[in-house]
């Protein structure tokens, strides 16, 4: 009753609805037009959030890693969420036993997601009676391998979108690595890496190409000789040690019927074997 709130009359259902209703939808059109308000200051900003995403991404796009704890737990997460490709450049010769494991059990649970590992040693790796036995392992699952003479250095790519490199430091601690994810340059990482392997050698275990390729091998080190380079730069050059490059330099005197090392590229460049040629 008008005037009188504690007294009740019957009304019509449509009077009631008004009396009723009307607040309601009011607040439901005020929240709605807040909740406009809001979404189109938030999408005004929606410029400034992909710029600061390119800027960040630019930024983000080469990270260091200087704890080789982290750099391996990094390097494990990419090998099992890699889903396509797995490029890696081994240098050096043999590689210590542990590390054998550990790519071994990651390289064969890639394998068996039917992800394509292709590496690349150098020809030294192919003396190394545990390493023959890890790529006789993962290339009789699928893996490819081939060798080389020489390498620029380290590298593992993931799918051509992530590429590891090893950190420049000083000789008191381990080396970590640097983590790149800028797609111009891990593309022409990837460039660097098909170029490598379209000039190395099938790493072909129960062939007869098993021991090292001992002509490439001559020539890489009659080269490096032919430049002026020692005996401990050879032979960090060619992934091999010290007392072993100095024996092929003897065996290779040996050959070339010379008396010093002058005459040895003397004989070898009348031979030919100093061309850079395959």
């Amino acid at each position: 009753m008008p005037g009188r709130p504690s007294e009740l009359v019957p009304v019509a259902p449509e009077a009631a609805a008004a009396a009723l209703v009307d607040p309601a939808e009011q607040q439901i059109r005020d929240l709605q037009q807040a909740v406009d308000d809001l979404r189109t200051r938030l999408q005004s900003l929606t410029p400034l959030y992909y710029e600061g995403r390119r800027l960040r991404n630019r930024l983000e796009a080469f990270d260091l890693v200087t704890d080789v704890n982290r750099v391996q737990s990094l390097l494990d997460h990419f090998s099992l969420h890699c889903s396509r490709e797995l490029l890696s450049i081994q240098p050096g010769g043999a590689r210590p036993p542990e590390m054998l494991s550990r790519a071994r059990e990651s390289s064969l649970k890639a394998l068996s997601r039917d992800i394509c590992i292709r590496t690349i040693y150098q020809h030294t790796a192919r003396t190394d009676l545990p390493t023959r036995a890890y790529v006789r392992e993962i290339t009789e699952q699928g893996a490819e391998v081939r060798t080389v003479d020489q390498v620029i250095d380290k590298l593992i790519i993931y799918d051509r979108e992530v590429a590891f490199l090893p950190e420049r430091h000083n000789e008191q601690r381990k080396a970590g690595a640097a983590i790149v994810r800028e797609p111009t340059l891990v593309a022409f990482l990837c460039s660097v890496f098909e170029y490598l392997w379209e000039n190395g050698s099938p790493f072909l275990v129960e062939s007869q190409r098993a021991a090292p390729a001992p002509d490439d091998l001559k020539r890489s080190i009659l080269q490096l000789m032919a430049k002026g380079y020692k005996d401990e730069m050879i032979a960090r050059r060619l992934g091999m040690a010290v007392r072993t490059c100095r024996r092929h330099i003897a065996e290779l005197t040996e050959e070339l019927e010379a008396t010093s090392r002058f005459q040895a590229g003397y004989n070898a460049a009348r031979k030919g074997l100093l061309d850079y040629g395959p």
